[in-house]
């Protein structure tokens, strides 16, 4: 809160030849004493601000104060707006409120360099992103609805702690008060979720540590080949580009990697549709086979 309070009272005072301390005080809900510290800090930034006592005096800065020219290169300006640009697309309305301030201060515009859309491309609009956002940052317990990946479903009650990008998908790392442990809920099979109003004391927790690998990893893993026509070589790219072993002929692709095996694996496989054949193991082509069978029947 200080360091905003800092910029805020640089950036008013770049903007008025004088204001006084009990106007400041007003307008930031602090004392004048805390004022006061706040200019003694300005100045030990090497910013040139002083006061003057008296009928008409206040808080000032030097006339020919630049502050871009004072404490910060070219290069470290365009880097801080840069980065703050980045945190407004993650929505966050304070640094949008510093990137502005910033901007005019060092009268720059902030390239947008970076845009980030958590919706899908169906447009569903969801906002549990920003909903869990806000559970963190305030310490609130959240419920939601979830289903696991064998469509269970089940009402959590959580201790938000993290959110996590990983592998395309958003997850939540939260404590669960049921399990009395971490857990790991990927936000696409979160249903209506309910902040509540119970405020929970941080846990000292390793929150980094806790998730290595899938959710899903405790189930036994199973190493698969796959060949993987060239009409699916988007895919190949953008799924198993690290895990291709050769390239034939006709551009197929021979891909090999280890993998929990569930019903999301042979969901995997059968999106691939005529242009993906499980080569090994022998067990996983006898699933797919008897799976396909089943959906032959179906549509018969």
């Amino acid at each position: 809160m200080q360091a905003s309070r800092l910029f805020e009272i640089i950036y008013l005072l770049l903007n008025k030849d004088r204001v006084t301390a009990k106007e400041l005080a007003e307008r930031f809900g602090v004392s004048t004493r805390t004022i006061y510290r706040d200019v003694d800090a300005i100045s030990l930034a090497g910013i040139p601000v002083y006061t003057e006592k008296g009928k008409g005096g206040g808080i000032s800065l030097l006339p020919d104060f630049v502050l871009n020219k004072s404490i910060l290169s070219e290069h470290e300006q365009s880097e801080i707006l840069a980065s703050l640009q980045g945190l407004t697309q993650i929505q966050s309305a304070d640094a949008d409120n510093v990137l502005q301030k910033l901007s005019t201060v060092f009268n720059k515009t902030a390239a947008k360099w970076l845009e980030v859309d958590f919706t899908d491309w169906s447009f569903e609009q969801q906002d549990f992103w920003s909903g869990f956002k806000t559970a963190i940052l305030q310490k609130l317990v959240v419920e939601f609805d979830y289903y696991s990946s064998y469509s269970e479903k089940t009402r959590r009650r959580v201790e938000p702690l993290q959110l996590w990008f990983k592998s395309r998908n958003w997850y939540l790392k939260a404590y669960d008060l049921a399990k009395n442990d971490i857990r790991l809920f990927r936000l696409s099979r979160v249903r209506n979720m309910d902040i509540t109003d119970n405020v929970f004391i941080e846990r000292d927790l390793l929150v980094e540590d806790v998730v290595s690998s899938p959710p899903s990893a405790k189930r036994p893993d199973v190493t698969l080949k796959l060949r993987i026509k060239p009409e699916m070589a988007h895919r190949v790219l953008d799924e198993f580009a690290s895990v291709v072993e050769e390239q034939e002929a006709d551009g197929s692709y021979i891909v090999s990697f280890c993998w929990p095996e569930d019903n999301w694996v042979y969901g995997t496989i059968f999106s691939f549709g005529e242009y993906a054949e499980v080569l090994e193991p022998e067990h996983i082509r006898e699933i797919i086979r008897e799976k396909a069978k089943n959906i032959y029947e179906i549509y018969k």
